[in-house]
């Protein structure tokens, strides 16, 4: 029988994800586009991050066990998601690849391609 790698495992897993989401967040916070959007407890927001991002790759279904089925999009429908924020969170994520590392994994093309994706099916309001 074949070992079967999820994308989790491809970019490296706990390590990674953790290095990313802290990359992440200090972006968005700083972003004046998304800013708005992030209130409450940067820890928490981060923790659940890396809950949803591991099992999102494959990983451990921890945001399912704690808070049930992710449903990203009704979960976020009280945000105003234009497509400008929609591009702006790529842009942060991006750059948070760049500086965690993780745009040096061949895994990472993958793992952003499914993040266009997701952004895109956030988006519910015009600009």
């Amino acid at each position: 029988m074949k070992d079967f790698k999820t994308l989790f495992d491809e970019i490296g897993g706990t390590e990674t994800i953790e290095k990313l989401v802290e990359a992440f967040y200090p972006r968005v916070y700083e972003d004046p586009v998304l800013s708005p959007l992030f209130e409450g407890d940067i820890e928490e927001i981060k923790r659940k991050q890396r809950m949803f991002l591991t099992q999102f790759l494959g990983g451990p279904p921890l945001y399912s066990q704690e808070f049930g089925p992710p449903a990203m999009k009704q979960r976020h429908l009280p945000f105003e998601i234009t497509p400008l924020r929609a591009q702006r969170w790529l842009a942060c994520m991006k750059e948070a690849f760049k500086e965690s590392g993780l745009d040096q994994n061949p895994a990472s093309a993958l793992f952003y391609d499914r993040l266009m994706q997701v952004a895109a099916i956030m988006v519910n309001s015009p600009e």
